[in-house]
């Protein structure tokens, strides 16, 4: 393999450094980062490019740390160029900072990267990144399941950073190396396989190798270019269609507020929903991550039948109002949850028969009185977990009938649950979102007893368990909030 064609190759495919682009080399002292200062030296002796210098973190992690700066130091020296260097202690950081080793080392690394280039004038900073690495890359995150944008792994240019050595194969390198006589280190917690990318290197690939297929490794590589060009395609489309559908603002307080307009959306690919709707969530939640799961949920809540509810979320909350979803972040400077603020706490006669509005929770509640409790519309809605009407006994409800929202020490027995519990509890084991809360309706009696936790149970003692006895249908309807 003609390692030099196959990096220059790859660097005009992908338009990586433009003549005369000052590049700095980011160094560690292993095979692929000492390949790529030397083939960097080689096109900037052609006159592709300037080599600004080369650039060596020192994550004081290893025995062998500052014998590596040392030989990266010497590198340097030989080539004639700068060499920009910076150490710290990143087991404290990961400590302190309650995050991996891995995570602190890329954080402290790629900050230390972006110094570098802006105090050494550079243009871009060049990674040694193997095709190798693509592939492990991609099984990573295909193993915590990631979507298109994750599977397209690497990318060849990332603002500054470009990797022009993706093309080529880790042996490969090591075999140009050991030709031009060049030394390199050896990593030795690359061994480790308690890290999941050294797992993935020494124990999947090679599995995968033996037992399926031989070139998994390119295989792989080309499954991310797939993903990547399927991505770059989708994030294009969702970009447009968010302008679309989505309006910021104004919020009624200091907090973001992003509208979406639901039926627009839901117009839509159901690919393109989620797509959209990652975007619009990470810019609220930045830098804290925008996962799956968080986006379904949201899609979810957008797609129901009830036209209310809302979510909770990293860096802000998702709520549905009528024809919208609405995105409310949180302050920059806000620490954990938002400072809960009193609910609005409504409470509304119902007569039996009688009906009654509530614009506080988007809804309509009936009573009316039922002498045939087999009949079909009422057998067909009702039950201990009736979601839109409930069968109770007229006989055992004390004086007239209300409806409120939550108050605290609220308890009830759940019919066929058997025992009492506290209605903050049963939110929980329901998985009511904590500001949905305060909007669900419940029936009262005189006695202030919870007869009907609306869209969730009955209270066990109105059960009605026999069919002599007086029935009360109540029923629940959704109506139109503000768009």
């Amino acid at each position: 393999m003609d390692v030099l064609a196959c990096v220059q190759r790859f660097v005009r495919q992908h338009d990586l450094i433009p003549p005369g682009s000052r590049v700095l080399a980011a160094v560690s002292g292993g095979s692929d980062s000492m390949a790529l200062a030397h083939i960097l030296r080689d096109l900037a002796a052609a006159g592709a490019l300037q080599l600004a210098g080369l650039v060596h973190f020192n994550h004081q992690l290893r025995a062998s740390a500052d014998a590596d700066e040392r030989v990266v130091a010497e590198l340097a020296a030989a080539f004639g160029v700068p060499f920009l260097v910076d150490r710290a202690d990143v087991a404290a950081r990961a400590k302190r900072e309650r995050r991996s080793i891995e995570d602190a080392a890329r954080a402290a690394r790629h900050e230390h990267f972006m110094r570098a280039r802006r105090d050494g004038g550079a243009d871009l900073i060049a990674l040694g990144h193997t095709r190798d690495d693509q592939a492990e890359t991609f099984l990573l995150r295909l193993l915590r399941g990631a979507g298109p944008r994750g599977l397209a792994s690497m990318h060849p240019r990332n603002g500054s950073i470009v990797r022009p050595l993706l093309a080529c194969r880790r042996d490969a390198l090591r075999e140009w190396l050991v030709d031009r006589r060049v030394a390199f280190a050896d990593d030795e917690t690359n061994a480790d396989v308690e890290i999941p990318r050294n797992r993935v290197r020494l124990e999947l690939l090679p599995l995968l190798a033996a037992r399926f297929n031989l070139g998994i490794v390119d295989i792989l590589a080309d499954e991310a270019e797939l993903a990547r060009d399927a991505w770059k395609w989708m994030d294009d489309e969702a970009a447009a269609l968010a302008a679309r559908v989505a309006t910021r603002g104004p919020a009624a307080g200091p907090e973001p507020v992003c509208r979406i307009d639901v039926a627009e959306l839901a117009a839509a690919p159901v690919t393109l929903q989620r797509a959209v709707l990652w975007r619009l969530m990470s810019d609220l939640a930045a830098p804290r991550p925008i996962a799956f799961g968080h986006v379904e949920t949201a899609r979810r809540l957008m797609m129901s039948d009830t036209r209310r509810g809302s979510i909770d979320v990293p860096g802000h909350s998702v709520e549905r109002i009528g024809g919208s979803l609405v995105l409310t972040g949180r302050r920059a400077d806000a620490v954990g949850r938002p400072v809960a603020t009193p609910p609005n706490l409504f409470r509304y006669p119902l007569s039996i028969p009688g009906d009654v509005a509530l614009p506080d929770a988007g809804s309509i509640i009936t009573a009316a009185l039922c002498a045939d409790p087999s009949d079909p519309l009422a057998t067909m809605c009702s039950g201990p977990d009736g979601r839109h009407a409930a069968l109770v006994r007229r006989d055992l409800v004390q004086g007239s009938l209300a409806v409120r929202n939550r108050r605290p020490g609220d308890r009830f027995r759940p019919a066929g649950l058997g025992g009492r519990k506290k209605l903050q509890d049963y939110f929980v084991d329901r998985k009511v979102a904590r500001r949905e809360r305060d909007a669900v309706p419940l029936v009262v009696d005189g006695h202030d007893r919870i007869v009907w936790v609306v869209g969730h149970g009955i209270d066990e003692a109105f059960r009605v368990t026999d069919a002599s006895q007086a029935v009360l249908l109540l029923t629940f309807k959704a109506v139109g909030g503000p768009a």
